[in-house]
């Protein structure tokens, strides 16, 4: 069945598909922020929870261009549903981890299902926002759907630190499956969206495997490499795996109908842009760990308390998400996206003086985190109108899988590699002592290595925001003079 055309999207439809997104925008993501406290109820090692923090984003990078392209051929509000699911009983896996030997993998698999369900949702939403809204609609179901996103995102700090430490961490879980519930009902009755017909072609297994061979094996060296050892035997091999499944995936992807990733998309340089850009701007997401944890582990903060500092950054993305959509209308899509990444880059750099008095960082960081949702706004609704607007209604679906998967990489990769730094320099040496040559550390002296541990780690997202403002000047064109010509 092809997609009902006289159908209009309406708020019931729209709030439902939100609402599944905030499932993991922001409840999963609370683990960013309370990791510490379910590895010391549960009483895991912290390389194994670090596993379970990044592992959802991962399997949704992975599986959300799959599902994507499902939702073109069999249903995006079949897909949709199927997404609930995963998120009712991921949740509900994760909410009642036990304690023990089960506990690492009940709550790993939790939160692969978890992921699995933002890679069902995600892609089928956004096609379908696409089928079933135009114009200044679409534009306004983009920004309320960016909120679920960039505002859960931004709130999932906050809100995880207030339930863990009110409620109990599990709550949070419980809640989310409630909340999936409410958002399946919601969906419920939609009429069946498709995209028409270009003839069949087999599932490219091949291609998913290869990929998710890649992917895992570089997580794992991303996330575990300091503890294994950078030159180990088991890291060698992992960076062998990477490679040899890498040349092969792109090798099966090239010669392939029908493949897994369909590279013919990035022949849209607006798309290309928006992507990429997209990758890297998630990828600063590695800044809310890092520095959440410098807060935590180097200033004595809670859960809670660092959690509260955050509270500007989800205001800023809610209050100024329409306010993106509006620039997009008056400047077209590049300038807000650079203006956006700038806004990111200044908040960043506001978090790097490590070397200050905890009072004097809780000050910056609160002006840094409001500043990295104001950017974050102002980018959101541009760079996905950017991305979908001028695909084909025949790959919706897997472009904005594609795109969507760029977003989920971003964040397991920043995550991980943020993390990473930050874990395997806390220890001090070479490159940490670098900085007492250039900073004066005053206050405590006995956390010192892990605020310079801090400064490189958030250097690095500094440099992500740097790549992402040069993919967007050399890949999206400036339409500013042709919306003011059909105005």
């Amino acid at each position: 069945m092809e997609k009902t055309t006289e159908y209009q999207g309406n708020d019931k439809l729209l709030f439902g598909i939100i609402l599944g997104v905030l499932a993991f925008w922001l409840f999963a993501q609370t683990t960013l922020n309370i990791n510490v406290v379910m590895s010391e109820d549960l009483n895991m090692e912290t390389s194994v929870m670090n596993i379970a923090v990044s592992i959802t984003a991962l399997f949704s990078g992975i599986f959300i261009v799959v599902m994507g392209g499902l939702a073109d051929r069999i249903g995006r509000v079949k897909i949709i549903n199927l997404g609930f699911l995963f998120s009712i009983v991921g949740s509900l896996m994760v909410g009642f981890t036990p304690e023990g030997a089960l506990a690492a993998p009940v709550l790993i698999l939790g939160r692969i299902l978890q992921g699995m369900s933002a890679a069902c949702i995600m892609p089928a939403s956004l096609a379908l926002v696409k089928a079933y809204w135009d114009g200044a609609g679409r534009q306004r179901a983009i920004s309320l759907w960016s909120i679920g996103s960039w505002g859960g995102s931004g709130f999932c700090a906050l809100f995880g630190g207030l339930v863990a430490e009110n409620l109990g961490w599990r709550y949070i879980f419980f809640a989310s499956a409630l909340l999936s519930i409410i958002g399946y009902f919601m969906v419920k009755g939609t009429p069946e969206s498709k995209a028409a017909a270009t003839g069949k072609h087999k599932m490219d297994l091949a291609g998913i495997l290869t990929f998710m061979i890649v992917m895992i094996a570089l997580q794992i060296l991303v996330t575990q490499g300091a503890e294994l050892g950078w030159t180990s035997l088991t890291s060698i091999i992992l960076i062998a795996v990477t490679l040899v499944f890498g040349f092969i995936f792109f090798r099966i992807e090239n010669n392939r109908e029908g493949p897994f990733i369909d590279f013919s998309l990035f022949k849209n340089s607006t798309f290309t842009g928006a992507t990429l850009s997209n990758f890297l701007l998630n990828g600063v997401s590695g800044m809310l760990i890092v520095s959440l944890m410098l807060l935590q582990i180097g200033g004595n903060l809670s859960a809670q308390s660092a959690g509260f500092l955050t509270l500007g950054y989800a205001i800023a993305i809610v209050a100024f998400i329409r306010v993106g959509e509006k620039l997009l209308q008056r400047f077209g899509a590049r300038k807000p996206m650079i203006w956006g990444c700038i806004i990111v880059g200044i908040s960043i750099a506001l978090l790097m003086p490590t070397n200050l008095m905890t009072d004097t960082y809780e000050v910056l960081a609160v002006i840094a985190y409001t500043l990295f949702g104001l950017g974050l706004a102002f980018y959101a609704t541009p760079s996905t109108d950017a991305a979908l607007s001028n695909l084909p209604e025949a790959q919706a679906g897997s472009g904005a899988g594609l795109y969507k998967m760029a977003s989920s990489l971003g964040v397991a990769f920043g995550v991980a590699i943020s993390a990473g730094i930050f874990t395997g320099l806390s220890a001090g040496g070479t490159a940490t002592s670098v900085l007492d040559n250039i900073l004066t550390f005053v206050g405590r002296q006995d956390n010192i290595a892990i605020r310079e541990a801090a400064f490189w780690a958030l250097l690095f997202n500094l440099l992500m925001v740097v790549l992402a403002i040069i993919a967007i000047m050399m890949t999206v064109p400036n339409t500013e003079g042709k919306l003011k010509k059909n105005s």
